[in-house]
């Protein structure tokens, strides 16, 4: 029962951690950027991916070793739906992390580089879509705790 505790304790913080970056991300997506912000906002890309590592390492530790146990999960349409929906967030996370990473290269070399208002405008759309998706997430994780829809 400890272990399940601790597993979920881990989980939650890694998802609240995750949301943060997401929202720093958004806020700093702005056509006033400057280059101090195009680098922080890399760090802020960087430690949303390991964040999302985490959730991702945390929710495969709860499902083998926690107290409701792999069969609880698989036959759960709503796992399946959650696991969905978590891909899709990591597919329109590429987008961003792809512009960051570019926007990053350029300052390299360029010291007071900063992205055109039309690319800050298409990376905060996918971040925001990402917000937006992410909201389908804790539904899943309530109707799958709950064992909706499960055989």
């Amino acid at each position: 029962m400890l272990t399940d505790a601790l597993l979920a304790f881990l989980h939650f913080t890694a998802i609240f951690i995750l949301v943060t970056l997401m929202a720093a991300e958004a806020v700093v997506l702005r056509p006033d950027m400057t280059p101090a912000t195009v680098r922080r906002l890399s760090l802020y890309d960087l430690f949303y991916f390991l964040s999302a590592m985490a959730v991702l390492a945390t929710g495969l530790l709860r499902l083998f070793l926690g107290a409701k146990g792999v069969e609880f999960y698989i036959h759960n349409p709503w796992f399946h739906a959650k696991m969905t929906v978590f891909v899709l967030i990591a597919l329109c996370s590429l987008p961003p992390t792809f512009a960051i990473a570019k926007w990053r290269k350029q300052a390299k070399k360029l010291p007071e580089f900063v992205p055109t208002p039309a690319e800050i405008r298409k990376t905060r759309r996918w971040v925001m879509i990402e917000a937006h998706v992410f909201i389908l997430l804790p539904l899943c994780a309530v109707m799958m705790a709950r064992g909706i829809g499960a055989r």
